[in-house]
């Protein structure tokens, strides 16, 4: 079968998917997880489901926060990102935590929030048998299940309890035929495969409780508290501002003149009396 794409849509490298979408013809594969931490599994489930459903692309959805998981025990988002990198191609399988981004939470918005920016691409949403006897307990599962078709990855211990679940029985009109593994991105949802695949015993929780026996410490180190704030530098108390002088009298004020001394004359006669002669002696 032709591949959906061109190679050059895939360019090496991408890390990340564009967060404000493209309009590729794609077939891609989302597999959530917390990564907590990512191990050989992931890789495995991931590198099969593409093979088996032809498809181009398969991302690795880190979730900020599994709101089904208690943070006891969660390593910090940056960590697990790190770590589902690490077993990633950066071509064919991209982790991403794109949903962080978006600021989505449930799978249901993450996908409707994918679907808008991807208008041409076609997801399949891929999970571990485990998940699917879980399914009922997401927010919106049915929607899911009405939104994109449904890839089921065989686990041991958990594939007689998944075909037996409450989802599978629920989707049972929807399940498809292995044979029609390659084809599940174009079919129209609701549709499902269990897929006839090697299976992988790894489990992040056994992983992690393994790293603890050997190491004596977890896979990931605890996420340090914060330092505790810098206390405030005191206020200076506000020095008080010197005593002013009495305020001064105005230039002129200080050096009025003083009033002229009375001058030597004659006193001016009164209206109405006459003025005194002067009287000879001679």
């Amino acid at each position: 079968m032709a591949r959906s794409a061109p190679e050059s849509a895939l360019a090496p490298g991408a890390a990340e998917p564009p967060r404000f979408g493209d309009r590729r013809r794609v077939r891609i594969g989302l597999l959530g997880g917390s990564f907590n931490p990512a191990h050989g599994g992931h890789r495995l489930i991931a590198a099969q489901c593409r093979r088996a459903l032809r498809l181009d692309q398969v991302w690795l959805l880190v979730s900020p926060g599994n709101p089904l998981k208690t943070p006891a025990g969660m390593a910090p988002f940056a960590a697990r990102l790190a770590s589902a990198r690490a077993i990633a191609d950066g071509r064919r399988i991209i982790a991403t935590g794109i949903e962080a981004r978006l600021g989505t939470r449930f799978s249901r918005d993450t996908i409707a929030a994918l679907q808008r920016r991807f208008p041409r691409a076609r997801f399949v949403w891929l999970m571990g048998a485990d998940l699917l006897e879980e399914l009922p307990r997401w927010r919106g599962w049915r929607e899911i299940a009405r939104r994109l078709p449904l890839a089921v990855h065989p686990r041991p211990a958990y594939n007689g309890r998944a075909r037996a679940s409450r989802a599978a029985r629920t989707l049972r009109h929807a399940l498809k035929n292995p044979g029609m593994a390659p084809a599940l991105a174009q079919l129209a949802p609701p549709a499902w495969v269990f897929l006839q695949v090697a299976q992988n015993p790894a489990s992040a929780s056994a992983l992690r409780a393994r790293h603890l026996r050997e190491n004596g410490e977890p896979p990931f180190p605890a996420p340090h508290p914060p330092p505790p704030a810098a206390p405030a530098p005191a206020r200076a108390k506000p020095r008080p501002s010197p005593s002013l002088p009495p305020k001064a009298k105005p230039l002129e004020a200080q050096r009025r003149p003083s009033p002229p001394p009375p001058a030597n004359r004659r006193r001016a006669a009164r209206p109405g009396r006459a003025a005194p002669t002067s009287i000879s002696t001679g």
